[in-house]
């Protein structure tokens, strides 16, 4: 069971949680699932029994407060003092290294084991589910700069576009062994001009 320790360090998700709190108030459990999923999932996985596990060793340790029951029985928490120096103190410490965690490599590194058309529909498949996430991060950034929405969210947000941007430039320098090879282009009849009709023979 995970805890915080006695120096009052956090794990990442119970950081990721009590800043959740910190931002918007006092939440519930399923409230704080779906703000985790709609702020930080796209970099940071949080699930269902995680945010229930840690917001049990969270209160126990005085970080956080429950509420009244609401509807369901739904039990809202609120940040503690003790709870927001904890988390201030976290957020002050270098952040570490990154956890790479890339299944997509893995595939290509092992992709000699599948038929070369198979390896390619896989490097297809995660070509088009990033160009798709690049479009949502483009539409975010157009509605973030007008809604005026902070910085910080801002920062946040371009990372995932120049992330985006050098997937897809990895994908592009890859050598054609790994990608199917594109066919011939199929032959197009000639628009004709605006204003001139196309001849149909002699009158």
């Amino acid at each position: 069971m995970s805890k915080v320790d006695s120096q009052g360090g956090l794990n990442s998700t119970q950081a990721a949680l009590l800043g959740l709190l910190r931002k918007h108030g006092p939440m519930t459990g399923g409230e704080l699932v779906r703000a985790a999923k709609l702020e930080i999932g796209d970099y940071w996985t949080i699930t269902r029994s995680q945010v229930y596990r840690e917001l049990g060793v969270l209160a126990a340790q005085g970080l956080l407060a429950a509420g009244l029951p609401g509807p369901r029985e739904a039990l809202p928490f609120r940040l503690t003092e003790a709870g927001e120096a904890t988390f201030l103190a976290w957020l002050d410490r270098e952040p570490g290294e990154d956890m790479i965690r890339l299944p997509i490599l893995l595939s290509v590194t092992f992709g000699g084991a599948l038929p070369q058309s198979r390896l390619a529909e896989i490097l297809d498949t995660y070509e088009s589910r990033h160009r798709q996430r690049l479009d949502h991060y483009r539409a975010l950034e157009a509605e973030f700069a007008s809604a005026r929405v902070n910085l910080h969210s801002r920062a946040t947000l371009s990372f995932g576009i120049f992330h985006e941007e050098a997937v897809l430039r990895w994908l592009e320098s890859l050598p054609p062994e790994l990608r199917r090879p594109k066919g011939p282009k199929l032959a197009t009849a000639r628009r004709p001009r605006i204003g001139v009709a196309p001849r149909t023979g002699r009158g």
